[in-house]
């Protein structure tokens, strides 16, 4: 069988061992640590947010940045439909209702016209929005000019999540700190990794500390384990934010490699009848955490997005549908949904290839010559 060629595998950097062995050789091994300290400030000049705490996962941060907006029982949240069930499973965990809606068509992500009337059709209905959930998805930067104006007219507290957009960018400023709180995510398969974890930023000084109080099992400063609030077991060790330290000097490199993945994809592929390429809109910088299309079965001359899927599969190569959108999700049956049919469709079409920043050149020509074999 042929070499395996993963959608998007961890990619060390080289520097990553000496991080997780300062920390052996201190004996800095439980969460928390000198490591912990260093990942939260070089994340923040990064991102160019003030305030980072660095979590467990992206769904724990997501979950925090609705408690400290205040969303409980009853409340509604809107969230972007065509996202992973992460971004719409911390809204159930608060009690919550999601109200998801669906995509325009130039990012694929989040639509403010349809925001806006799901918005105002809430209102009608009684139901006052608590929180906006936006996703960066495949790390393309969402229309933010009007996103924000949305959330800002209707005094909504805007969450950002950029899970899979770090090193991406709307405007010259990095996703996840344009709204009230940002969210990122270093699981296995993101830009970087720290194993597992993640991160909650913000400008709001109070709501980090507050943040970084309840992942610790919010216990009091008292001599004995004293708790007046719920807390959580979400801070990141010490072990992985070494690993995390290691991976960001490589950031730049692996945005740039995986850009110059998508370019390769564009050039080769893009002549092909009925296929169409996820692009940047005129201020956005995307990372291409992954290479996405979409594929037209009455251009294509019948080639379908399965049968893409299929052939590569069969030469053990991994590529994956598009998120199907939360709104068709049986978990998610009878939740209000304002939709226009483009995730929905896209879903149908789309499919995201091999993207990891150690992708060889042979890796990608193996790619693009089996989808254009499936053409002659």
């Amino acid at each position: 069988m042929s070499t395996k060629i993963w959608l998007s595998s961890p990619h060390m950097g080289g520097e990553e061992l000496n991080f997780v062995n300062e920390a052996f050789a201190a004996n800095w091994i439980a969460p928390l640590g000198p490591n912990v300290d260093g990942f939260e400030v070089e994340l923040s000049g990064i991102t160019g947010v003030k305030h980072v705490a660095a979590l467990s996962s992206g769904t724990s941060a997501l979950h925090l940045a609705l408690i400290l907006a205040g969303v409980g029982r009853e409340d509604e949240v809107i969230c972007q439909s065509m996202t992973f069930s992460a971004s719409a499973n911390p809204i159930m965990y608060v009690g919550a209702l999601p109200v998801f809606v669906d995509s325009e068509k130039d990012t694929w992500n989040m639509d403010p016209d349809l925001l806006e009337e799901a918005i105002l059709d809430r209102i009608k209905k009684g139901k006052k929005t608590k929180a906006i959930i936006i996703v960066h998805l495949y790390g393309m930067p969402a229309k933010m000019d009007e996103i924000i104006a949305v959330a800002r007219k209707y005094e909504i507290t805007l969450i950002e999540d950029a899970a899979e957009a770090l090193g991406s960018s709307y405007k010259g400023i990095a996703c996840g700190a344009m709204g009230n709180f940002g969210i990122l995510s270093f699981n296995g398969n993101k830009i970087i990794t720290t194993s597992g974890g993640g991160a909650l930023i913000s400008n709001d000084e109070a709501a980090v500390k507050q943040a970084r109080f309840l992942a610790t099992q919010a216990r009091d400063n008292a001599p004995h384990y004293e708790h007046s609030h719920v807390g959580y077991n979400y801070r990141m060790s010490n072990i992985c934010a070494g690993i995390g330290r290691g991976q960001l000097k490589v950031l730049n490199e692996r945005v740039q490699q995986r850009r110059s993945n998508k370019a390769y994809y564009s050039k080769t592929l893009g002549q092909l009848p009925g296929i169409k390429f996820l692009d940047e809109i005129p201020g956005s910088m995307s990372n291409f955490w992954l290479t996405t299309l979409v594929i037209d079965p009455t251009v294509s001359k019948g080639v379908t997005r399965e049968n893409i899927r299929l052939a590569l599969a069969a030469d053990n190569i991994e590529s994956r549908p598009l998120w199907k959108p939360m709104h068709l999700q049986p978990v998610f049956v009878g939740t209000p949904a304002y939709v226009n049919g483009t995730s929905e469709e896209l879903f149908n079409m789309g499919l995201c290839l091999p993207s990891g920043s150690n992708l060889a050149r042979a890796d990608l020509e193996r790619v693009t010559n089996i989808i254009c074999n499936l053409f002659d």
